[in-house]
């Protein structure tokens, strides 16, 4: 396990913005009274939201005055969860999946264009606009590799799709989310062409699905 510290450079404050602060009062609400210290997991990504994607000292010391809990508590919470960046990270976050299926699919070669364009982990570039950080598991198996950058997925990635990507995020241009090689949802890679073209009645019966009602 490693170690998770606050970083050296620490803002002086730390207030929600009204927006946050009313989106953190409705949570706060969904919990009988009593229980407040329950949204201290959405408070704290709110925060981190607000503040480039990090969370600092006088943030997470908000956060427990707003839910009335002490600040060490606050501080178990962001130290122990690795969604919770402790250190101020890129305008573009990019969190890369390097566990078995990514692997096998190719991350390695997304890891090497991280490494030769963004530099190592956890740096951010000189202008501040990536860093990355290789992660477990992200849920996206089916479409590996696959990587994660701020709140959105990007997937079925190759070497080239993905310096593509980053160079139009580099540049300001629009980008597509989700799959960048056309795929729907996790359908197999040449489509749907032979899932689920039949069926099969609970009384034996069989057939085509075309036309089926």
């Amino acid at each position: 396990m490693s170690v998770r510290r606050l970083a050296k450079d620490q803002p002086e404050s730390f207030e929600f913005t009204p927006q946050n602060k009313a989106w953190l009062e409705r949570q706060i609400a969904k919990y009988p009274d009593g229980r407040q210290a329950s949204a201290v997991i959405p408070a704290l990504w709110q925060a981190q939201k607000q503040n480039d994607y990090w969370l600092p000292r006088a943030a997470i010391e908000k956060v427990a005055e707003e839910l009335g809990m002490p600040a060490i508590r606050v501080m178990e919470v962001a130290t122990f969860y690795t969604m919770f960046n402790l250190e101020p990270v890129g305008r573009y976050f990019v969190q890369m999946c390097g566990t078995t299926p990514c692997m096998l699919r190719g991350s390695d070669d997304i890891k090497a264009v991280l490494e030769r364009r963004v530099g190592p982990q956890g740096k951010r570039t000189a202008d501040g606009m990536f860093s990355w950080l290789e992660v477990e598991c992200l849920g996206a198996c089916c479409n590996a590799p696959m990587v994660q950058i701020n709140d959105d997925y990007y997937e079925d990635l190759t070497a080239e799709n993905f310096e593509k990507l980053l160079d139009d995020l580099a540049a300001g241009r629009p980008v597509k989310k989700g799959s960048q090689t056309g795929r729907v949802s996790s359908e197999p890679a040449g489509g749907a062409i032979t899932t689920l073209t039949e069926f099969y009645g609970a009384d034996g019966t069989s057939g085509p699905l075309s036309g089926k009602k």
